[in-house]
């Protein structure tokens, strides 16, 4: 790990879960982008649910980049999709954390096995900043995505889902953007909806 002595910060405020996108090297020398949960606090922390793509990285590599994007369509390819890439740090980042990581527990829960991961940042960069705007289409791809990713998985009511990704799609369709829209068709296109 790092020298305690030079702690890297990381490059936005961290509060609850922030959704990111993670970039690890696998072992065809091409860079997996997936979507990972950023949990704050002392440490910050991640879990991998699953045989994963991005917990054999971790365990192999020890590291990735975390990314914090502001495109919804590279989000819900990373999040329901196999996307790789050649380079680490995507286009799509407004900023990015390398880190290294240590798995901190392990467990099961409804059949999946997880893996809680310490993220340490011992590298970041603000690749561009934006002006905030508050925009209910972009939530509700972010929600989306995350119900989408649970249908077939045990312990999770599909038809609690379904329900769940057909109010998120009403509120796209009333209250997102063009690219919003193109979101909400992948996470169709990349899932079982």
């Amino acid at each position: 790990m790092s020298d305690e002595n030079d702690a890297t910060e990381w490059p936005v405020s961290l509060s609850g879960v922030t959704e990111t996108v993670v970039t690890t090297l696998g072992p065809n020398d091409l860079w997996n982008a997936a979507a990972l949960g950023v949990f704050a606090g002392d440490p910050v922390t991640a879990t991998t649910w699953g045989s994963t793509r991005t917990r054999g990285n971790f365990h192999r590599q020890g590291e990735g980049y975390v990314q914090f994007v502001d495109d919804l369509v590279v989000f819900a390819d990373a999040a329901l999709s196999i996307d790789e890439y050649d380079d680490p740090v995507l286009e799509s980042a407004c900023a990015w954390t390398r880190v290294e990581v240590d798995s901190i527990e392990t467990g099961t829960e409804d059949g999946t096995e997880w893996e809680k991961w310490r993220l340490e940042p011992v590298e970041t960069a603000v690749e561009r900043t934006t002006v905030p705007t508050i925009d209910r289409g972009f939530g509700a791809v972010i929600e989306a995505t995350v119900a989408a990713s649970r249908l077939g998985v045990d312990g999770y009511d599909e038809e609690q889902l379904r329900d769940r990704l057909e109010y998120f799609a009403s509120v796209v369709e009333r209250a997102g953007s063009d690219r919003e829209r193109e979101a909400l068709e992948r996470v169709r296109e990349h899932s079982e909806w």
